[in-house]
C-alpha cells in the first residue's frame, strides 16, 4: 500500500512557521539577558524575569487559543498570534528602561503562545494519519534546529556587531513567519465539528483537553530536568572552561538528533510509543549526569549528543501522544494542554533550579536533574506506558484473529 504523502506545502509553511518563532524564541533568550544588563543595568536578580514572564503570558494564552480555534478556526488564531509576535519583535528597537522591557515580554509571549499553539494544531491535521509519529517527528526537528540556529545567530551578531542587529533579524524572521503562515491552505476542522456536529465544551474542559492531561504531566517532569540545561549550560561551561567547546554543544545535540530523526519517528509508528519513549528519557538522564561528571570537552559534547537524542525525540514523541489521545475538532486544545504543563516545567525549572545551583553548585543541580529525568520514566511508565501497552497487545491479538 502506497504511503500517504508527508512533505507537502502545507506541512512545510507551517514548520518553517514554528521554526522561524522558535528562532527568534532562542535567539532572545541568550541576548536579552547580556541586553539588560550591559545597556539597561538590569541587576542579576531581575534577569530571570525576563524569561518567567514571556513564559507566563504564553502558558496564559495556550488554553485560550486552543478554545478559540474551536470558533475562529486554526489559520485565524495563528495569524492574530504572528501578527502579534511581529509587533513585539518590532518594538524592541525602541526599549530604554526594564521595566519597559518587561511589559514588552509580556506581549511578546502572548503572541509566541498563540502561535505555537495554533501550529502544533494545524500541523496535527496536516500530518497523515498512518504517519503521525514520523511527521510529528520532522515537524519537532524544526524547533530543534532552532534551538541551535537562534542562539550561535544571537551570541554572534552581539559579540561582532550589536544589539540592533540582533532586533533586525528578530524582526525578518517574524515577517517570514507571517508569510509562512497566509500561504497555509488548513481546512478549520475544529471550527466546522464545533459548530456542525460537536456540542462546545464547557467550563475546563473548554480550556484543557483531559485525555492529554496524562501525557502532559510526564511532560512537564521531562521538561524541569531539561530546564538545567536550557539555562545554566552556557554558564556551567565557562565556570568549567569549556568556553571553546560550549558553541559547539547545541552543533552535537542537533547533528544526532537529526541522525535519529528517520528512524526514531517510523519506529514510533511501527513498534509503538514506548519503544522510543523510555530509551529517550533514559538517553536524556544519562546526558544530564554526564554534564554533572565533565572534566574534558569531549565528555562535555557526549553529554550534549545524548541530551539532543533523548529531549528531541521526547517532545516530539508526547506531542504526538498528546494530539492523538484528542478528537479531530479538539486537537488545538490537547496541544494547548501539552504546552501549558510543559512551559510550566521550562518555567518552574529555570526558577528552582536557579536557587538549587546557588546552594549546591552547577554540578549538584546536574546530578538532580538526572534524577529527575530517571523519575520521569516512572511518570510516564503509570500515567501513559502501561496503557499504550496493553493497547498495543490488544491491537496485535485482534490482527492475528483476522
Amino acid at each position: 500500500m502506497q504511503k500517504s504523502k508527508l512533505w507537502t506545502k502545507d506541512f512545510l509553511a507551517v514548520s518553517l512557521t514554528s521554526f522561524f518563532v522558535f528562532v527568534i524564541f532562542y535567539m532572545l533568550t541568550v541576548t536579552l539577558p547580556l541586553f539588560a544588563t550591559d545597556e539597561l543595568h538590569a541587576s542579576k536578580q531581575s534577569l530571570g524575569l525576563i524569561v518567567t514572564i514571556f513564559l507566563v503570558s504564553g502558558i496564559v494564552f495556550r488554553p485560550l487559543a486552543g478554545k478559540w480555534m474551536t470558533t475562529l478556526g486554526q489559520k485565524k488564531v495563528l495569524l492574530i498570534g504572528v501578527f502579534i509576535f511581529l509587533i513585539g519583535s518590532i518594538l524592541y528597537m525602541n526599549i530604554h528602561s526594564l521595566s519597559a522591557l518587561l511589559l514588552l515580554r509580556m506581549l511578546h509571549g502572548i503572541g509566541f503562545g498563540m502561535s505555537t499553539t495554533a501550529t502544533g494544531a494545524i500541523v496535527a491535521n496536516v500530518i497523515p494519519e498512518q504517519r503521525k509519529g514520523e511527521g510529528m517527528g520532522y515537524y519537532a526537528t524544526f524547533m530543534n534546529l532552532a534551538m541551535v540556529v537562534g542562539p550561535f545567530v544571537g551570541l554572534t551578531l552581539t559579540n561582532t556587531l550589536s544589539n540592533t542587529a540582533v532586533f533586525t533579524v528578530a524582526v525578518v524572521s517574524s515577517v517570514l513567519a507571517v508569510l509562512c503562515s497566509l500561504v497555509l491552505r488548513v481546512p478549520d476542522v475544529q471550527a466546522s465539528s464545533a459548530t456542525n456536529e460537536i456540542q462546545p465544551a464547557k467550563g475546563l474542559a473548554a480550556f484543557f483537553e483531559y485525555r492529554s492531561l496524562p501525557i502532559s504531566v510526564a511532560g512537564l517532569v521531562v521538561a524541569f530536568s531539561y530546564a538545567s540545561v536550557i539555562s545554566f549550560v552556557s554558564i556551567y561551561s565557562k565556570e568549567m572552561g569549556f568556553t571553546q567547546a560550549s558553541s559547539f554543544f547545541f552543533v552535537v545535540y542537533a547533528v544526532c538528533l537529526l541522525a535519529s530523526r528517520p528512524f526514531t519517528g517510523k519506529w514510533f509508528d511501527q513498534y509503538g510509543e514506548n519503544s522510543v519513549v523510555y530509551p529517550s528519557i533514559l538517553s536524556l538522564a544519562i546526558g544530564i549526569f554526564l554534564l554533572s561528571q565533565a572534566t574534558t570537552s569531549w565528555v562535555f559534547l557526549l553529554a550534549g549528543a545524548l541530551i539532543g537524542l533523548g529531549f528531541g525525540t521526547i517532545t516530539s514523541s508526547f506531542q504526538s501522544i498528546a494530539v492523538k489521545k484528542a478528537s479531530p475538532h479538539r486537537r488545538g486544545v490537547a496541544t494547548a494542554t501539552f504546552f501549558v504543563f510543559f512551559d510550566s516545567g521550562m518555567g518552574l525549572g529555570s526558577f528552582l533550579l536557579g536557587i538549587l545551583s546557588t546552594a549546591a553548585g552547577y554540578k549538584g543541580m546536574y546530578v538532580f536533574c538526572s534524577i529527575v529525568a530517571l523519575l520521569a520514566i516512572a511518570v510516564y511508565l503509570v500515567l501513559h506506558g502501561r496503557k499504550s501497552q496493553k493497547q498495543r497487545i490488544i491491537s496485535q491479538n485482534e490482527s492475528l484473529g483476522k
